[in-house]
């Protein structure tokens, strides 16, 4: 099932939370400083150990003081117009996060919006990407859920959704 809503990430109480990362894994602003703010140092400690991810690959770590039972930690593209490869590297992002939680039996994932903040990824571009991603592997999962940080984005998934679904 997919579920669009209103909240923040960190509170949510699934098997695994993607985080978008940046290439070190060492937190910094946006979604990213949240998650690494609210799992606390143990998360930090053990992404010091991972050492990288590169941008559409994936790493997974336990979620320190997280609802979440681990973390999924993908570096989104940086946004150069569209003509650098950045839909595929997004999509790798999606793709590549759903099938790790897959290839570990976690049922329930929570996504926030990759890329679409300061890296500058266009809000709807993104949007059918990740919800693209969700409906592919819907029937491997229990709960795909998007976390949508604005009314805003909340409106551009709904309708992006809308649209999707029934094809």
């Amino acid at each position: 099932m997919i579920m669009i809503k209103l909240g923040d990430i960190t509170q949510e109480d699934v098997d695994v939370i993607v985080n978008a990362a940046n290439t070190s894994l060492l937190g910094g602003g946006g979604v990213d400083g949240a998650i690494h703010r609210a799992a606390g140092l143990s998360v930090l400690e053990e992404c010091k150990k991972i050492g990288g991810c590169r941008t559409g690959e994936v790493v997974m770590t336990g979620a320190g003081r997280l609802k979440a039972k681990n973390i999924i930690h993908t570096p989104g593209p940086v946004w150069h117009g569209g003509g650098f490869g950045e839909a595929d590297l997004l999509r790798g992002c999606y793709r590549n996060s759903l099938l790790l939680a897959h290839r570990n039996d976690l049922k329930t994932i929570a996504f926030p919006a990759i890329s679409t903040g300061v890296y500058g990824y266009p809000m709807e571009e993104a949007t059918k990407i990740a919800l693209s991603a969700g409906k592919e592997f819907e029937k491997d999962f229990r709960e795909i859920r998007y976390i949508c940080y604005s009314q805003g984005d909340l409106e551009v998934y709904m309708k992006i959704w809308t649209g999707l679904k029934d094809k």
